[in-house]
């Protein structure tokens, strides 16, 4: 990605997840009706919760914790729509070969998603006001209790 990054569809472990959320979905139309409620349903939802949690994460930033909880929810999102790949391919709904490719293309997700959680002073926006809390929040005779 070249550029400034302004909201979490500039982020290439986003696009690349949506991409092949979207993959996901055009292949699954063709899986067995009686796949709708289980397999079908389950690796649609893990795949888009991939790009849910990274768009929430990117939105809490502000926060160090929610940052990187959000970031792990999506690492666990990705890790289970692998999952699901692994049983299209064993029952025979999904190609070997569009099978490994999206599996590779999770590994990659998920090795920027850890990077990301091993390193998140790089994307977290330290708030102005909490570097001189202490200062801001702070009045002559009044004592402020904080955690």
């Amino acid at each position: 990605m070249a550029g400034k990054i302004l909201s979490h569809r500039d982020l290439e472990v986003y696009q690349k997840a949506f991409q092949a959320s979207m993959r996901i979905f055009e292949l699954s139309k063709a899986f067995p009706p009686e796949e709708k409620y289980s397999l079908i349903d389950q690796v649609r939802r893990s795949s888009r919760s991939v790009c849910a949690n990274l768009a929430e994460a990117w939105r809490k930033r502000r926060y160090r914790a929610a940052f990187v909880s959000k970031l792990t929810d999506s690492e666990g999102e990705a890790a289970e729509t692998q999952v699901w790949i692994e049983f299209a391919v064993r029952c025979g709904y999904m190609s070997r070969d569009d099978g490994n490719l999206l599996f590779r293309t999770y590994e990659e997700v998920l090795a920027t998603l850890v990077g990301m959680i091993n390193h998140p002073d790089t994307w977290v926006i330290e708030p102005k006001d909490r570097k001189n809390s202490d200062k801001v929040n702070r009045q002559p005779g009044v004592e402020i209790a904080t955690k």
